[in-house]
């Protein structure tokens, strides 16, 4: 079996990026629900499921959206080969990339894929030419590896020794990849630099496993205290030049409550990975969850321009901009993020709100159609509110609709009632 080398979250965030650059505009309609909006739901449930290692559901959610829209090339496509593959469906994954192929060209992201399932069926001379072509631009640190896999199962030493080196380069801390090297120095008779790779191999393992212990260590000691001495122990594992483990080492002093300690990894590590949404949402949360709220809504300004389509990111940055009072913006990051993501009970929460407010506030300038769109908005969302009603009949009463008025005065008056024998 292939070994894999990123994680579950890596792929989420390539797919969506993918998704971003195919995207539609953000300009999206506010009136009722539409199949468009029925596409970003399963778009984003789909991209949650591949987050979370679902397969199943995230290829039935992508072919879901894929019966709505069969454009969605590379929003849904492209995912949905992706969790084929990761559920070991071959057959079905290739010829899902091929059509993406025949859709967008030889993009790297494809002919990584396509490289992966060739080695899956043990093609190695396709899978040499699908990777050889996603290494000139890679998009995954394990590019190289893999094809100095594939070399060495085709029996071409000197160029697996070449891409495993060039692997090794990428990521220094993989134990797996001078083990692989041993391998191959073996087959060419070279004892003493196998032995060199092998014992380099088990260095790696072994300092990943120190960390590991260490990582659960500093959770105990955050937990049990005293602060100074678990930041103490804790501060072993930072790294100034590894995002992921100073996003870890943050994640890790967030889980257990120390926000404050938690800012120097995530501020390290954004400014290593700025491109990363990951990083940025979480540094981005933890100054939300400390009140600091424009530090918390610069990053996600950023992070948004270049994946507009990332529930955490819309839902966070809505959630700030509604602490901070910028009403409008608010809304416009919620109702997209419920568009990705419709059963976020929290984000339906905050959006009932924003559309609540911001009907108000056009009631208040008289702009009487904005103010009854907002307020549809809101009894869709919580049909078991009598409020938006109320407020309806108001402005069906002031612009002179007597009859509209009282179906909606009836409504409310039915759901207080409702209410009130609950």
């Amino acid at each position: 079996m292939v070994l894999r080398f990123h994680s579950s979250l890596q792929v989420f965030l390539l797919l969506t990026l993918l998704a971003a650059q195919s995207a539609p505009s953000q300009q999206r309609s506010q009136d009722k629900p539409t199949a468009g909006d029925a596409v970003e739901a399963h778009l984003g449930k789909g991209y949650d499921a591949l987050k979370l290692d679902k397969y199943e559901v995230a290829a039935a959610e992508f072919r879901a959206a894929l019966d709505l829209d069969p454009k969605l090339t590379l929003r849904a496509r492209f995912p949905l080969a992706v969790a084929l593959f990761e559920m070991h469906k071959s057959d079905e994954a290739r010829r899902e990339f091929e059509t993406v192929r025949s859709q967008v060209g030889d993009h790297p992201n494809v002919l990584y894929y396509l490289g992966r399932v060739d080695l899956e069926d043990r093609n190695f001379e396709a899978a040499i030419q699908h990777l050889s072509q996603a290494a000139l631009k890679p998009p995954f640190s394990d590019t190289a590896y893999f094809l100095g896999y594939a070399y060495f199962k085709q029996g071409d030493l000197a160029a697996a020794e070449k891409w495993l080196n060039e692997a090794a380069h990428a990521n220094p801390r993989d134990a797996r990849i001078p083990y692989q090297l041993a391998s191959v120095y073996r087959k060419q008779g070279r004892e003493e630099d196998a032995a060199k790779a092998l014992a380099g191999s088990e260095q790696l393992r072994q300092r990943d496993n120190n960390e590991s212990k260490l990582r659960l260590e500093c959770g105990q000691k955050l937990d049990l205290g005293p602060r100074e001495e678990a930041r103490a122990l804790c501060e072993q594992l930072y790294d100034p030049e590894d995002a992921d483990k100073l996003t870890e080492l943050g994640a890790l002093y967030a889980k257990h409550g120390d926000l404050e300690a938690a800012l120097k990894p995530l501020q390290r590590a954004a400014e290593l990975a700025p491109q990363s949404p990951q990083v940025q949402y979480n540094l981005a949360l933890a100054h939300f969850q400390l009140n600091q709220l424009e530090e918390a809504r610069a990053p996600l300004a950023e992070a948004l321009k270049r994946w507009p389509d990332l529930f955490q990111l819309n839902a966070l940055y809505g959630a700030v901009l509604m602490k901070m009072g910028e009403q409008s913006p608010a809304y416009q990051a919620l109702h997209h993020a419920h568009q990705l993501n419709p059963q976020d009970a929290e984000i339906l929460a905050l959006l009932y709100t924003a559309a609540f407010f911001m009907a108000q506030m056009s009631q208040g300038n008289r702009q009487y159609l904005d103010a009854l769109r907002y307020l549809e908005e809101a009894a869709r969302l919580r049909p078991s509110e009598a409020e938006p009603h109320q407020r309806m009949a108001e402005i069906y009463a002031l612009t002179g609709r007597p009859a509209q008025a009282a179906v909606e005065r009836k409504e409310a008056d039915r759901l207080t009632s409702r209410g009130a024998y609950r």
